[in-house]
């Protein structure tokens, strides 16, 4: 049986690489994301390549209804969704009280409740159906505080612990539910969070293909949190040896450290 699988931020980055990882195993998509041009793009590349069916749904999760809306409009068309991919999502770099209040509690809105929002409509169909998942990208950034980018750090934190406790709350219902925690990739991301990064930092990148194909992997395989590549895996095990107070003052540091955004 076919899975139709939704999947949010779909138009760049991550969500872009995800679509076409179920899109080559022969999944019907809906595609969400606000830049309506990206997606058809997109669309249109996965028709071609694979065969598949393809559903573009240009939408804002800024907008406190649009999860809903989503949610509807699906269910009016008859589409069943058996895997939630909950993609989207951006930061901000610099202080909490230097950066628009209205900007950080548009990333609350995306990163977090929008994604709940979106789980909880979906959910509850693929329990009773017992099939499907839920995948939520999270970050490394989840695993510490971020001064510089408080809320970002905050809101990946929430995702983690969030995927990890529904997660086990579901244990033999034949759904699953992953966090995929990415480290530094090779996005947009610092363009919109004006945040390019230290050379420390960016030192081995990942791609968002490399990080979309071990995230789906670890999906297929029922896995809880992934944290893509090796190198990331370091930092997360420091963090529950050495004392907050260090994690926050090396973390500010790196943040801190960083290349000019340029045109």
């Amino acid at each position: 049986m076919k899975e139709t699988v939704l999947i949010t931020g779909a138009s760049s980055g991550i969500g872009l690489e995800l679509a076409r990882c179920f899109a080559a195993e022969g999944c019907r998509l809906v595609l969400v994301a606000r830049n309506s041009a990206a997606l058809e793009v997109l669309a249109g590349e996965l028709r071609q390549a694979h065969g598949g069916e393809v559903r573009v749904l240009t939408a804002d999760l800024r907008v406190p209804e649009t999860p809903p809306r989503i949610f509807n409009a699906l269910q009016a068309e008859g589409i069943t969704v058996d895997v939630l991919v909950n993609n989207a999502g951006f930061g901000t770099h610099g202080d909490f009280v230097a950066t628009p209040l209205e900007r950080q509690l548009d990333m609350v809105q995306v990163n977090v409740t929008a994604l709940t929002a979106l789980t909880g409509l979906f959910l509850p169909g693929m329990i009773a159906r017992r099939r499907g998942g839920v995948m939520n990208i999270a970050s490394v950034a989840g695993f510490q505080p971020g001064p510089r980018m408080a809320v970002y750090y905050a809101t990946k934190a929430f995702v983690l612990s969030f995927s990890e406790a529904i997660a086990e709350e579901l244990a033999d219902s034949g759904v699953t539910v992953t966090a995929v925690c990415p480290g530094p990739t090779k996005t947009n991301f610092g363009n919109v969070a004006n945040f390019r990064g230290s050379d420390t930092v960016l030192r081995g990148a990942m791609t968002a293909a490399a990080v979309a194909r071990h995230g789906y992997r670890a999906f297929r395989r029922g896995r809880f949190v992934v944290l893509s590549g090796f190198r990331n895996f370091v930092p997360t095990v420091l963090v529950r040896l050495l004392p907050r107070i260090v994690i926050r003052k090396i973390v500010k540091w790196l943040i801190t450290i960083r290349k000019p955004v340029r045109d």
